[in-house]
């Protein structure tokens, strides 16, 4: 009896593998921190606030303002003291006269050297006192520029202490900002890998929306932890990502690129803790061959063993192959 042609068991692709430019990697994971915070506090004491104009999540401009406090104490002050100086002036001009006339009649004898020395004495009296009135009423200035809370840089509001109707002291926290809305990215890393890690290195990290951030590394870290054996590096990131300060995420540093021989993941077949491929010769036979894989990268893998750029292998599917079983050739891609 003649013997049956032997069916395919399955029609598959083939591929071959691909010599690539690929980073290498250092893992990383750490935390969404504010590149810098500002602490917005109360410069003056006693005083009442009467309003509050942001929240937590406003974004505010250098300069803009965030609260008041009340001014009626303050400007009564202000008021108080405009007329001090009022007063020292007029003395001033006073003693700057009669010491005027001194010096002129000095000449003639007519004055008496007591009374020259008296009135030139109340004359740089008189302006020390002006000069000291003068200062009192730029103090109160200042004090009334302080009931005006204002934000001391751009960035968004991340907390608020500042209560309407609360009486404040010097030095009360009031708000506090991230500023310029930068946050960066405080990755712990091996410290094998220190010597190798610079400032502006690309990093990548693995966002919660499955969109991975993009950032440079600003800072290395000059100490290790002694108890793990990290250290940190300020990875810093683009504003327009908006991650939120306060997650723990993962990445990758990218340290410099090197060649890569690379085979779709799809390829891949994991079978007894190992990983194998298969090909398929001229005689479209498939054949497991076994392979060591490296780096992975947007579905692809590397391989550091096992095969060659000449392999022609299947793409998908090897799972359900056997090691020399005929298969039937849809299409061939380079």
């Amino acid at each position: 009896m003649a013997q049956q042609p032997e069916t395919p068991a399955l029609t598959v692709s083939l591929t071959s593998p691909q010599e690539r430019e690929w980073a290498e990697t250092v893992p990383a994971s750490g935390w969404l921190r504010p590149w810098q915070e500002a602490v917005i506090a109360s410069e003056i004491s006693g005083l009442r606030i009467t309003e509050v104009l942001v929240d937590v999540g406003s974004v505010v401009t250098k300069g803009q303002t965030l609260a008041r406090l009340s001014q009626e104490t303050t400007l009564v002050d202000l008021r108080k003291q405009e007329a001090a100086v009022d007063t020292a002036k007029a003395n001033f001009s006073k003693a700057k006269a009669d010491a005027d006339r001194a010096r002129q009649l000095r000449p003639s004898g007519a004055i008496s050297d007591q009374s020259i020395t008296e009135r030139l004495t109340n004359e740089r009296t008189a302006e020390a006192s002006l000069k000291a009135e003068e200062a009192a009423l730029e103090s109160q200035r200042i004090k009334l520029s302080q009931t005006v809370i204002t934000a001391v840089d751009d960035g968004v509001v991340t907390s608020r202490s500042a209560n309407l109707g609360a009486v404040v002291a010097s030095g009360t926290e009031l708000f506090r900002m991230i500023r310029q809305q930068r946050i960066e990215w405080q990755a712990e890393v091996s410290a094998r890998y220190l010597p190798r890690i610079s400032e502006g290195l690309s990093v990548e990290i693995d966002a919660p929306n499955d969109h991975p951030i993009r950032g440079k590394v600003r800072l290395v870290a000059p100490t290790v932890n002694a108890g793990t054996g990290r250290a940190i590096a300020y990875v810093s990131i683009p504003k327009e990502s908006q991650p939120r300060a306060g997650l723990y995420l993962t990445g990758r540093i990218e340290l410099q690129t090197t060649p890569a021989l690379t085979i779709p993941e799809t390829a891949l077949v994991f079978r007894d803790g190992l990983n194998y491929v298969f090909t398929v010769g001229a005689d479209l036979r498939a054949r497991r061959i076994r392979v060591e894989t490296g780096r992975r990268n947007n579905g692809e893998v590397e391989v550091i063993v096992g095969l060659d750029e000449s392999a022609k292998i299947v793409r998908a599917g090897g799972a359900f192959l056997t090691d020399g079983v005929l298969v039937n050739v849809a299409e061939q891609s380079q």
